[in-house]
């Protein structure tokens, strides 16, 4: 229990420190004991509760002062009243998932919370494992003000690798940071401050945390506290199997399940491309003397019908470092720390209460510990997170045990996405080579006719504004019309079918692999069972009755809902228009620095000005869309808290969307402009309407004769390549430098600079990676997915970029994760959540995206139309000039025209479009050959989006999203699960289930006791459930009510 210290006139001192220790392997008892600097004591005594003495070495400045046992211990002492311990242990029947006490009445250890009935007198401990006594509501306790160390105490030296308590056997689970104010006096905010620590560290030793505290004094800087958390093993296994948390996979056992009579053939001849699939697999593959190998559905049930091979899951005996984090996290985020409703470290973190909540880094990463081991961290970095090791597969089973699921899911993903990106990459690739190496050769007629100074590439063009712009000739656009060819060709419409039919084979493929993963991690049902988050549970005042589970929870009415989600929109409306408005901004600037190149600009300058206007407009746009984006991304953030969702992935998707949709438009408004409206509101060069208003002049941003498909190309690569480089200059150097100045300004502050920093002070320098780290890397991702498949028919490269940019962007993320940020909390999710919904949609567009391309930007069609309708030889030669039409100069209105300072303007100029000459009965209307060009575009999108919705809908058909054998493989488990639940239940006496009924009864509807609530409903749902989920491989069998095995979990 944690109790103030009373303060002198001037400050207040709150500390805690409770660390529950054992005896082990001579004894079972156990000891809750509480550290605190004892004065001026050289060699410490710890006394355990029954008054023996225990030898453990402990640290100078922080020994063990016995708390006094009264009596039996308090019912509620336990876990939220998950488990019960009562005060007359003698004559009870314990429950299912109690502590069972030996004849003297001390409780022992246990393997598991949720073993069997058990009555015997001998148990057995499991070595090395920490034994917490429950935790007692004493009132009696008085703490003395805590002294600062002594000389002596300062002088002693931490091992600065260690990753323990300074007893050397309680790992460090998670660390908090805090600082406290010394101006002399202190303030109401300090004060609050303190009491909020001091009522947080207690309920967290009521949860059964041990903590152990070091001093400021003997801290780095002499002001900084860290607060070392460990996570015991009883509290563990209860919160595990509250959490539905399972102990990690250590290998699949096969076991072979014949379902035909027939002999099969095992001796098959090994084909080549199994072959040369296994020196890839032998190539790719990491070292498998460091990190052990991942245990995969696939490989175990090799070499036969997969169908016929059922496989068991075998686990280790221990839960990873990540899963304890994510526990200790739990237990953090819903803890209280005031006397009101208040809850979560979050909060805290919030209000400096306290600085910083991390995990540990597990030893350093650039070199092994000082007795030659190597730990997880070393091993990341030596086989992930490297460049050299770029062709390696990632070891996603150790990146999973280290950082996480959610984590472990994101690399998987990534890996998957980068690896399905080698075969459009390749066919790209040769669609630009196929451009390159054809683009003069006698079918590319229409750039031969561009080209061609005495044909018509002599045709003069009507200027591009007035008076500044000169009159041109064709030939000017000889540089656009072959780069234009290099991706508009006829290889192009071939490209874009492939495309769409391989983003929906990426998709569906995916699914597959994440169905596989979500069985191989044990990720299945976790988002069914999500809890509310706390900042919903405290700020929601309303509350009803849920009409299923008939419990009263806390609840958003729909007013309310709509009211925020008004609002919320209002804002994100706001946002889009401003990212209009700023496309519109780059078009006015592009037609002025047109004017002000012809008007006054060098030789240089005038003979590119079209690139140099199209790359400097681009640039500008990268600019503005980078500073939108992170103003935005706050935005975002503030938005989402105002909706406040109701669970964690209510929140993320909540806040996905809402950055999606501003990013879609931020980085693709410019590009669907170009490909979709450029030219297309533009008459004919003597229209006065489009130079009415500076916002009406944008109908004369027109593109290039030799089309726009080069302009958009330019644009295209210019943003996602530009994107990708600033970006990963941004990750690679933001962190180096955030540390470099974190640690200087520490360094500066360290009194002592020969003393080596621990463990986390080392990782108290980095730099906070923040919640939503991995949400940026997804965003990042997702955007280059839409660039690859919106306008891949403009940029057929555009996969190549991508694949050369994700085989960097896997080990940056990794180097980031593993040398320049402190460790992530660790997280569970069941799949990539909104981003596939996401990655969906843009796929469907795509598919619309690319046919509007193709009909409208390039070409194509265009060219097919004159071929077939309107070429006497059917081919292209004349094309040029029958896309162009004819204007009279005189027709021109005055301050109209070009710059006739040099030269007498020429009696007519031809434009762009499909229009009827000066001398038509309808002079400048639309052509016949207009609107048989609108027709066939019409007709080839609704044909080519049939045809390719037709094809992705058949293979969604054809491949499922689980595959046959896992199917089978969960109904196995499903039934053999039943089975087991089923015989367990019918050897169960009346007694028993009736024991176990009351039981539940009584925890589950248990008021609050001794001021503390009783277990919530929904987890204690949970619990009544664990058995419904069975691994396959555990066997259950008729055991006696004296039965001396432990559980029935081996």
């Amino acid at each position: 229990m944690l109790t103030s210290i009373n303060p002198n006139p001037h400050t207040r001192f709150y500390f805690l420190l409770f660390t529950c220790s054992s005896r082990r392997p001579s004894s079972n008892d156990s000891t809750c004991s509480l550290n605190v600097p004892f004065d001026r004591q050289s060699t410490p005594q710890v006394f355990s509760i029954s008054g023996n003495t225990l030898n453990n070495s402990r640290s100078k400045s922080l020994v063990n002062i016995p708390k006094c046992q009264k009596g039996g211990t308090d019912q509620d002492s336990s876990l939220n009243g998950i488990e019960e311990s009562p005060k007359d242990i003698s004559g009870l029947n314990y429950r299912r998932g109690s502590l069972q006490p030996d004849k003297k009445g001390n409780f022992p250890a246990v393997k598991d919370a949720f073993g069997p009935q058990l009555t015997n007198d001998s148990f057995m401990t499991l070595p090395g494992t920490p034994i917490p006594s429950l935790v007692q509501d004493d009132s009696d306790d008085e703490f003395t003000e805590i002294p600062p160390p002594t000389p002596a105490e300062k002088e002693e030296i931490l091992d600065p690798e260690s990753l323990y308590f300074r007893d050397g056997r309680r790992k460090i689970d998670m660390v908090l940071v805090y600082e406290e104010e010394e101006l002399g006096v202190m303030t109401e905010a300090e004060a609050k401050r303190r009491d909020n620590r001091r009522v947080f560290q207690e309920n967290l030793v009521k949860e059964g945390l041990e903590l152990e505290l070091e001093h400021k004094d003997i801290s780095f800087d002499g002001k900084t506290w860290f607060l070392k958390i460990h996570l015991p093993w009883k509290t563990k296994t209860r919160y595990a199997a509250v959490m539905g948390l399972k102990l990690p996979i250590k290998r699949f056992i096969t076991i072979s399940v014949k379902a035909w009579d027939d002999e099969k053939s095992q001796n098959k001849k090994e084909s080549f491309w199994s072959k040369l699939q296994k020196k890839i697999n032998d190539l790719t593959q990491f070292n498998t003397d460091l990190i052990r190998e991942e245990p995969s559905f696939y490989e175990s049930t090799k070499g036969g019908d997969r169908e016929e091979q059922f496989v068991v899951k075998d686990r280790v005996t221990s839960y990873s470092s990540a899963q304890r984090s994510l526990v200790v996290m739990q237990i953090l985020l819903r803890v209280k720390f005031d006397e009101t409703d208040k809850v979560g470290i979050r909060r805290l973190l919030n209000d400096n209460t306290y600085l910083a909540c991390f995990p540990l880094h597990e030893g350093r990463w650039e070199k092994e510990q000082s007795d030659g081991r190597i730990l997880d961290r070393r091993k990341l970095y030596l086989e992930w997170a490297r460049p050299g090791v770029w062709m390696k597969r990632q070891p996603l089973c150790l990146v999973r045990k280290y950082f996480g699921d959610k984590i472990a899911l994101y690399f998987c993903w990534l890996g998957f996405y980068t690896k399905m990106l080698i075969a459009p990459a390749i066919v790209g690739t040769l669609c630009f080579l196929y451009g390159l190496f054809t683009i003069d050769s006698p079918d590319n007629i229409p750039t031969k006719e561009i080209c061609d100074p005495m044909g018509p590439g002599n045709i003069t063009l009507c200027p591009l504004c007035d008076k500044a712009c000169k009159y041109q000739k064709l030939m000017d656009s000889c540089k656009f019309a072959r780069l234009t060819y290099l991706f508009d060709n006829p290889a192009t419409v071939f490209f874009a079918i492939f495309m769409s039919l391989w983003a929906t084979v990426f998709l569906e493929l995916w699914r597959r692999k994440q169905s596989v993963i979500q069985w191989e991690w044990d990720l299945q049902g976790f988002e069914s069972d999500e809890e509310p988050r706390p900042e919903f549970e405290t700020s929601v005042k309303t509350f009803r009755t849920n009409p299923v589970t008939r419990e009263k929870e806390p609840y958003l009415p729909t007013r309310s809902k709509a009211f925020k989600f008004v609002a919320t929109g209002s804002a994100v409306f706001f946002m889009l228009v401003v990212v209009l408005c700023a496309v519109l901004g780059t078009i006015i600037y592009r037609l002025s620095l047109v004017s002000v190149i012809y008007g006054g600009g060098g030789t240089f300058l005038k003979r590119h000005a079209k690139i140099v206007t199209s790359v400097s407009a681009a640039l500008i746009n990268l600019l503005i869309i980078m500073c939108l984006t992170r103003f935005y991304h706050r935005l975002a953030i503030y938005l989402t808290n105002v909706e406040n969702p109701r669970t964690q992935t209510e929140y993320e998707d909540s806040y996905t969307f809402k950055i999606f949709l501003f990013e879609f438009m931020n980085f693709y408004s410019s590009l669907i402009y170009i490909a979709f409206f450029k030219g297309r509101f533009y008459a004919f060069p003597g229209d006065t309407a489009i130079r009415e208003t500076i916002f009406s002049r944008v109908k004369g941003d027109i593109c290039d004769p030799a089309g726009c498909l080069s302009e958009l190309c330019i644009q295209l690569a210019i943003i996602m390549v530009g994107k990708q480089i600033v970006n990963n200059i941004l990750e690679l150097f933001n962190p180096k430098f955030y540390n470099w100045w974190r640690y200087r300004t520490h360094r500066s502050n360290t009194k002592d600079l020969s003393r080596k920093h621990t463990r986390w002070e080392e990782d108290y320098h980095m730099q906070d990676p923040g919640r939503l780290a991995l949400f940026d890397e997804y965003l990042e991702m997702i955007l280059q997915y839409g660039f690859v498949t919106l306008f891949v028919a403009a940029f057929p490269l555009a996969p190549l970029c991508a694949l050369l940019n994700n085989i960097a962007e896997i080990r940056l993320d990794a180097y980031k994760m593993v040398t320049q940020a402190r460790r992530p909390l660790a997280e569970r999710s069941e799949d990539i959540g909104a981003w596939y919904g996401i990655l969906r949609a843009i796929t469907y567009t795509a598919v619309v995206s690319n046919a509007f391309v193709i009909a409208y930007t390039s070409d194509f069609i265009p060219r097919m139309v004159y071929q077939y309708k309107y070429s006497l030889s059917e081919d292209l030669v004349g094309y040029i000039d029958s896309s162009l039409s004819l204007f009279n100069t005189s027709d021109y209105h005055p301050g109209m025209g070009g710059d006739d300072n040099e030269e007498p303007p020429p009696p007519d100029c031809q434009y762009r479009g499909y229009r009827n000459g000066p001398d038509h009965e309808d002079k400048y209307g639309l052509s016949p050959q207009y609107w048989h060009v609108f027709a066939a575009r019409l007709a080839f999108v609704v044909i080519f989006e049939h045809i390719v919705f037709a094809l992705t809908g058949i293979m969604q058909y054809v491949i499922p999203g689980v595959p046959s054998e896992l199917k089978t493989q969960i109904q196995r488990e499903t039934l053999l699960a039943k089975e087991a639940k089923y015989e367990h239940g019918l050897k169960k006496s009346d007694n028993d289930m009736y024991e176990d009924l009351m039981n539940n009864l009584k925890e589950n509807n248990n008021p609050r006791l001794e001021g503390r609530p009783a277990i919530r409903g929904s987890w204690a749902r949970r619990l009544s459930r664990l058995s419904d989920g069975l691994d396959a491989h555990v066997e259950v069998t008729s055991r006696k009510k004296n039965s001396v095995s432990s559980t029935v979990w081996e």
